[in-house]
């Protein structure tokens, strides 16, 4: 534990590390009664729009300081936040439970979030379903009655029960198959602490394996993550006092790590001092290659709850960083009420955006780079504009990072030259602040497992036009493939300028496009080993 003492020690006075180009930046965003949103109950078009409204201002305070995913509490007691087969409505969303709020929350805050360069997962209570008498409960053990246990006055999914696995998977299995999510995030994955008897580790993994394939069969950019207890297990020379995963409550996470079951871990460690440190280093430690994100108790500043100073959250996160770990904040209302500070700590913190770590793992062939970026230069701004790049992954569509500076080339190793992550159109204006050089921009396409192409960069000097390409000839059935076509090109490529593939041929000196409707296309060459080039530009018009 020598390494432990010396980081504790050096990162204890560090101030704020140096910002880094991938790093999960996150909240638990609740809606169990209300306690991060809604604040009001919508029982017409009025209530409808002011609860809208509110998650609108959360979600752009969040973006203000640079968060990139949002888990939003999406099956919460046995209960949806979306019109579900299989679940009643949670009652904090009209304030009767079981009835609809006039609209679909969750669809609302994907396109929100997505709209803002965000992640959205899917934040899945598992276990606890509530009251035994609550409408959830109630109902479960009407319709699933093998799988529902009583604890005291607790209703719990039996973990025991096989039939546990299959339900819990089928709720993922309809949010994954009905909305663009992208990740399913599973909270209390274990046995309840107060269940009497032996628990077994196996019951638990076979919930996760069993979502896991559900989720990753239909969508397998879609990250699957859970929340563990902080503390994994004991260590060597520190123990977890009773409190950790691997004993308590039956949770192998680092196994389902080992396994390929998580892409991501969120531990909740919300602890101080040696409860926090060696326990952080241990879960990097034991990653397996995958993403770990610290799970911090901001929660804990407030007086009412463990009065933490502010100083330490500040180390924890210098400490994480350092660790190569992300960060996410329980929860969303403590840090977007500034307690002690917390809000504006984290404005300096993470002052420059990042991108979230790829899925390598999944699938690591990263898109094409986008072309034909022009910028046009106006009194207000530049309006930039890129054709689109080519997806290599079996990923929906492609979004795009934009980068920005006022020295060429733009350097996209540098956070601080992000302008726009995970944009979804092929333009963007960006306003000129008066007095300030002109910028230089680069472009990247990105697919949903977060893999990112090279880029394409703009190359004009300040007001100079931009350099007109030459059209490739062609006479409307037949085109020339220009000689620069590199000689182990396995096949050519037609793209329409949004980057769409039209057609596909064997690589040879004259290829047949008589098939194509009249426009603008890109001819591109497709290398054995997926490496692809633009041969440049050409337009069909044909004789009428």
């Amino acid at each position: 534990m020598k390494r432990f003492l010396y980081i504790f020690f050096l990162f204890c006075f560090l101030s704020v590390a140096a910002q880094p180009k991938y790093e999960v930046r996150a909240v638990w965003l609740t809606t169990l009664g209300g306690l991060d949103w809604p604040n009001n109950y919508a029982h017409d078009g009025m209530g409808i729009r002011q609860q809208q409204e509110d998650l609108c201002r959360m979600l752009d305070r969040l973006k203000a300081i640079n968060v990139n995913t949002i888990l939003f509490q999406t099956r919460v007691r046995a209960t949806a936040v979306y019109p579900s087969d299989l679940e009643p409505w949670e009652g904090s969303l009209s304030g009767v439970p079981g009835k609809s709020p006039g609209w679909n929350p969750l669809q609302f805050a994907i396109g929100e979030c997505h709209r803002r360069g965000m992640e959205l997962h899917a934040w899945i209570v598992a276990m606890p379903i509530g009251k035994w008498n609550s409408m959830g409960c109630r109902l479960l053990r009407r319709w699933h009655p093998m799988v529902v246990k009583r604890i005291g006055d607790e209703g719990y999914m039996n973990p025991e029960s096989p039939l546990t696995a299959d339900y819990l998977a089928n709720i993922c299995e309809e949010i994954t198959t009905r909305y663009d999510v992208d990740g399913i995030h599973l909270d209390y994955i274990r046995y309840p602490e107060t269940w009497r008897g032996r628990k077994y580790h196996e019951n638990i993994t076979r919930i996760v394996r069993q979502v896991y394939r559900r989720v990753k069969l239909h969508k397998p950019w879609v990250k699957l993550s859970c929340s563990p207890i902080g503390k994994s297990d004991n260590l060597a020379r520190f123990s977890s006092r009773g409190w950790d995963a691997y004993n308590r409550v039956a949770q192998d996470a680092q196994g389902w790590l080992s396994e390929g079951l998580m892409d991501q871990l969120y531990p909740m460690m919300y602890f101080s001092g040696n409860n926090f440190y060696p326990f952080a280093i241990d879960w990097q430690e034991h990653n397996y290659g995958r993403t770990i994100v610290a799970g911090l108790g901001t929660y804990m500043l407030h007086r009412d709850e463990g009065n933490w100073p502010l100083a330490e959250v500040k180390r924890q996160l210098n400490v994480t960083r350092q660790l190569g770990q992300g960060h996410c904040h329980f929860r969303a209302k403590f840090l977007l009420d500034n307690v002690k500070g917390i809000y504006d700590l984290m404005a300096q913190h993470d002052r420059q955006p990042a991108l979230i770590p790829p899925v390598t793992w999944a699938q690591s062939l990263e898109p094409t780079a986008p072309t034909l970026l022009s910028v046009e230069r106006t009194t207000k701004g530049d309006n930039i504009e890129w054709s689109g790049a080519i997806d290599r992954s079996d990923g929906p569509y492609l979004l795009y990072n934009i980068y920005a500076s006022s020295e060429a080339p733009v350097d996209i190793r540098r956070p601080e030259n992000l302008i726009a992550t995970r944009w979804q159109t092929t333009r963007l204006s960006v306003k000129r602040k008066s007095g300030k050089p002109w910028l230089h921009y680069a472009v990247t396409a990105l697919d949903r497992y977060g893999n990112e192409s090279l880029p394409i960069r703009s190359t004009e000097e300040k007001t100079a036009p931009q350099v007109m390409t030459t059209l490739l000839k062609n006479d409307g059935h037949w085109l020339t493939v220009p000689q620069r076509t590199c000689f182990d090109a396995h096949l050519l490529v037609v793209c329409d300028l949004k980057g769409r593939t039209a057609q596909t041929f064997v690589n040879r000196e004259r290829i047949n496009i008589s098939r194509l409707p009249e426009g603008m296309y890109q001819l591109r060459s497709l290398h054995k080993k997926g490496r692809t080039h633009r041969l440049g530009l050409f337009s069909i018009k044909r004789r009428r």
